[in-house]
């Protein structure tokens, strides 16, 4: 679990291609766990940028055809120059527009982790799952066998996050349990999850494994940060998460992983 010291030793550059909403709370969460955020969005200047960048974030947070060929752009820009690529498909199934934007991405550009929730993996591979706006809603897939068959169809690297995370590259199976309820009660934090394992992603040679560590590294700070705030509320669990992604120790992550592996 020490590939946290390595992104606070390294400073890595991640390129941020992300939805309105999420943007502050996204570059906060980067700079406070010893990365390094940029948020280009133009044509212009994506391809340079993610070019130069340890690693690409995709999300399609806030969706239009501009953002979606930004992402394109620079994910090939990556691709080129063996730039790790970490996707976001929020709201994939909500609407059409939003399923076929996901796939048209997938198509074009070769992802390195996707990370998503049950729903938008569902919708992406062909399997039934409810979804309520950009939440994931209720389903019956088995999460990990519809994590490998993601993992398997786009040839990546599958996080499908939620009570239990699942990080597969459609063999290997990390089960990761880290984490607190309190998450889903603040705006982003599966956004900045995203871009926190893209920093671990830039961090590592084997990205299974960075993919996995990331998610018990965002379990473990938002456990200790519901252990100082969960009385006050979403607002200061806000705050103090922020602190604890700044202060998680490799000792405290050696001691408090939940990860286990399925072959």
């Amino acid at each position: 679990m020490d590939t946290i010291e390595k992104v606070r030793m390294n400073n890595p550059l991640i390129h941020n291609i992300t939805n309105i909403v999420v943007t502050n709370f996204t570059a906060n969460g980067l700079l406070a766990m010893g990365a390094s955020p940029v948020m280009a969005h133009a044509h212009e200047e994506v391809a340079d940028m993610a070019k130069i960048s340890s690693a690409v974030v995709l999300n399609m947070g806030t969706l239009d055809e501009k953002a979606v060929k930004s992402m394109i752009i620079a994910g090939k820009s990556a691709n080129e120059h063996g730039v790790p690529v970490v996707f976001d498909p929020v709201g994939a199934g909500a609407t059409i527009y939003r399923t076929e934007s996901a796939k048209r991405i997938l198509e074009e550009v070769q992802v390195t982790i996707l990370r998503g929730n049950a729903a938008e993996a569902s919708h992406l591979i062909g399997e039934e799952w409810n979804i309520k706006g950009v939440d994931a809603g209720d389903g019956k897939v088995d999460v990990i066998s519809l994590a490998r068959k993601t993992a398997q169809k786009f040839g990546c690297i599958s996080v499908i996050t939620g009570k239990e995370d699942v990080i597969t590259d459609g063999k290997t199976a990390y089960l990761c349990g880290n984490g607190h309820h309190i998450l889903t009660r603040v705006t982003g934090t599966g956004c900045l999850l995203s871009s926190v394992t893209a920093a671990f992603a830039a961090s590592s040679c084997n990205p299974l494994k960075a993919a996995a560590e990331a998610c018990a590294f965002y379990g473990v700070a938002a456990e200790l940060a519901a252990e100082k705030t969960l009385v006050d509320g979403p607002g200061s669990f806000q705050i103090e998460f922020l602190n604890q992604l700044s202060k998680v120790s490799v000792k405290e992550l050696d001691e408090r992983q939940k990860i286990r592996v399925i072959e």
